[in-house]
This record gives structure tokens, sequence and C-alpha cells, in this order.
């Protein structure tokens, strides 16, 4: 039996001493007013693991673990006025640092490989989701007269499914502008739906010999060079595999060479999906089946905003939603890294479940996420006090 909450467990996790340093790079404890950068992010991950939806629910929910609340690092539980006004003006920049600072080390973990691609190339999953805001609350959250919204332009590891890349902008901006300054990583492949079939982005790719795999836009205008011959014992999906070149010649100037064309049957939407690519050796069900991954990006944006605090906020500041989506953001990295550590064979939506009812329970935390359904019954002591009289 533990002598700690699973919480504090699971805050001990988290390599403190990097956090340190970012902290003293941004100075972001300079006039903290008694509440540090590491007190901050302790009371918005409770935010995020038990779903609270105010900053007094943080408050008084931190002040309910009274005694708990060292082996946080925390010497008090903060008062609303501080998380309110830290939200509002300690920079969001300190937890997006830390967020790929944490996606060094628990993000490496061997659960996380997959490998159903016999392909080399590291593969990334690129889309964005639009999170809804009020514009008289937001006003500076720009999307269309009567609405608000940021959009999260988000690249996503293949292994592990989590972002490698989050660039979030106001709603307003598209899909594939908010592309442009993604990092690009020399082989790798990037896989995306049509709203980023954009052949300058295309071109700046292929430039620095990143593939891609993008559904074409319905009125593409091309030549067809040569047509690929098909297996014909296998992949009967596959409808066609061709060469070609680009018609239009605005398209052309931006994207002057060659490209492949891979026309695949989805049957269970009953349609036929086109992919253009700049790889011409895969096999072209590989080149399908990397497109079919795509789903696992949606998954992401679907579990983020169903099982984390990220479609309602605390504060309304640009700085309180963007320390809100990055302290999600680590909370779902956290998540998965415990998955990935235990034995039992957790849905995401479950782990949440539990660890939001069982926040401050002193029970190992390994042990727990190994067996959860087990009773765990707490040893009797090793000495027995016999009774005089």
């Amino acid at each position: 039996m533990a002598n700690i909450t699973l919480f504090s467990q699971i805050i001990a996790k988290l390599d403190r001493s990097k956090f340190n340093k970012i902290v003293k790079r941004k100075q972001t404890d300079k006039h903290n007013k008694g509440f540090s950068s590491w007190n901050h992010l302790v009371a918005m991950l409770f935010c995020q693991f038990a779903k609270s939806q105010s900053v007094r629910d943080i408050s008084n929910g931190l002040r309910s673990a009274t005694g708990n609340l060292n082996h946080l690092g925390v010497n008090k539980a903060p008062s609303k006025s501080s998380i309110s006004y830290q939200n509002k003006n300690r920079t969001h920049e300190l937890f997006k640092e830390y967020y790929f600072e944490l996606l060094q080390s628990l993000g490496q973990h061997p659960n996380f490989k997959q490998v159903k691609f016999k392909i080399k190339s590291k593969i990334f999953l690129l889309d964005s989701t639009t999170i809804s805001l009020c514009l008289s609350l937001f006003d500076w959250a720009h999307y269309k007269t009567t609405k608000g919204a940021v959009k999260m332009h988000t690249l996503l590891d293949y292994d592990g499914n989590l972002p490698a890349y989050v660039n979030i902008t106001d709603g307003k901006t598209a899909d594939n502008k908010g592309a442009y300054e993604i990092p690009l990583l020399k082989g790798s492949v990037i896989v995306a739906d049509r709203f980023y079939n954009d052949f300058s982005l295309l071109n700046v790719w292929d430039s620095n010999d990143v593939f891609f795999v993008i559904r074409h836009k319905e009125n593409l205008q091309f030549t067809s060079i040569k047509e690929n011959k098909l297996p014909e014992d296998r992949h009967q999906h596959i409808l066609k595999d061709e060469l070609i070149e680009l018609k239009n010649e605005s398209s052309k100037s931006k994207y002057p060479k060659k490209l492949r064309r891979v026309s695949v049957w989805n049957e269970e939407n009953k349609q036929t999906i086109e992919l253009i690519t700049n790889q011409f050796t895969w096999s072209p069900n590989t080149i399908s089946d990397l497109y079919k991954s795509r789903w696992q990006v949606e998954i992401f944006f679907r579990d983020i905003k169903q099982l984390l605090h990220i479609k309602s906020f605390i504060g309304t500041s640009e700085n309180a939603v963007m320390t809100q989506i990055w302290t999600a953001l680590i909370t779902i990295l956290i998540l998965k890294a415990l998955k990935a550590t235990s034995k039992f064979d957790w849905y995401l939506s479950n782990l949440v479940s539990f660890i939001r009812l069982n926040l401050f329970v002193k029970i190992d935390l390994q042990y727990w996420l190994d067996k959860p359904f087990e009773e765990h019954i707490e040893p009797p002591p090793k000495f027995i006090q016999g009774v005089l009289f």
C-alpha cells in the first residue's frame, strides 16, 4: 500500500529539473506572488485530470488534499485569484516547451512503436481541429461574424499518436496556411486530407526530401503519362496506379515535377478516393494503407475533446486558453505513457475515468495500473502490541 496518492505518483513521473531549466530561462517565476510555475503546472494538470469546471473547483479540489500537497511539490493550495492571474499573465510558452521536453522522455516508450508498415520512413499524420469559443467573451479569437474559435494544426507522430508539432491559430486560418511552418524531417512521409492539396506547400515538402500522400481535389487537371500494372490476384480495391503531370499552368508553375496518382475504392463509404504522392517505389496498397491510417488523427482530436477539459475554458484571455490547451496536451502524453507501461489492456477513456475517481486514493500506481480490479488489501502490521491487562 502506497503512502502517497495516485495523483502524487503521476506528478512524480514528470522531470522537474527540466521544467526548472525552462522556468529559469524564461524567468516565469519572476513576480510569481507566491504561486510558482511548478504550482501552476500542478494546478492545471489537476484541472485536466479532475476535469474541473472553474478556478474555484481547482482551488477547492487541491485544498481537499490537505496533507498530500507536499508530495506534489506544492506547499499550499492556490487561491482562485492566483490561478486566474497567472493563467492570464504567465506565458503559455512555458508549458509548450515542457510538453516537447516530456515528449523526448515519456513519449519514447517502446510500446508506442507501431510496425504495420514495412517502410523505413517516419510517418506523420497532418490535420487540424477547430475549438469553438464565444466571441463576446473571447473577442480576440476571430472566426466568423458571431462566432469565435481557435484552430489546432497538428502533426501527429504515427508511433504513439502524439503531436510532434502543434500550431494554434485563430479559426480563420486555412489548413494549408497553418502547415507551412511545420518542421520537416528528411525521408519522412506526411499523410493529409484534400485541404492540404496546396502545390506550393507540396513543392516545399518535396524540395526538403519529404514524401507526401495527399487526397487530391476532384477538379484536379492532369495528363496521364504512364499507367502502372496492377496485381491481378490481390488488392482488388486498387483501381488505378499512374504517373501524371499537372495540366493547369498555375498549378504546374507551383509544382513542375511529375506525381503519382493512386485511385482506391473505399468499401465502407462506397466511394472512390484519389491520392497523389511523390513516392514512386512503394506499392499502391502501401499508399492506400498510409492514407487509411489518417483516421488516427481524428481519434486523437476526439480523445482530447471528450476526455479532457478543452471544449470550455476557465479563463477568457488568449494566454489562459493557450495554457489550458498545452496542459491538456501534457496530460494526454502522461496518460498514454501510463497506458503503455501497464500490463492491463486499458481503453484510454476507461483509464481517464478510473484515475479521475481515484486521484487521492493511496495505492501503488504501477500495481493499480496492472491489476485495477484486484482487491487491494493493506497488509497487517508486522508487530502487534500485546494486551497487558
